[in-house]
């Protein structure tokens, strides 16, 4: 079956960004929390059951270490759901470490 249509250069390209609207779209109002590695995984999955988030990986440059970029887990959620995820994280890892401020 021939495509009659004529085709321009970047039109391969439309569906694409069709499909990269939509997702931004759907993480409109959406916040990420960048998490280090080293956070243990059932703080992770405390974390995200008790403020209803949802764990997705982001590339993220790293600066402490040479390295280009590297996938790192995220909670992405409300703000305010990733602020008090944040916090919570924070308190239990001082508990864990006796971190004092």
């Amino acid at each position: 079956m021939a495509d009659t249509e004529s085709k321009y250069v970047g039109d391969e390209f439309v569906e694409e960004e069709t499909i990269a609207g939509e997702k931004e779209n759907e993480l409109e109002g959406l916040y990420d929390l960048v998490l280090p590695p080293g956070v243990p995984q059932k703080l992770i999955a405390e974390a995200m059951e008790k403020f209803n988030l949802e764990v997705t990986v982001r590339k993220c440059a790293l600066k402490t270490i040479d390295v280009d970029t590297d996938n790192l887990l995220v909670l992405r959620g409300e703000l305010d759901a990733v602020n008090n995820a944040h916090d919570y994280i924070f308190q239990k890892m001082s508990e864990k470490y006796n971190y004092k401020k």
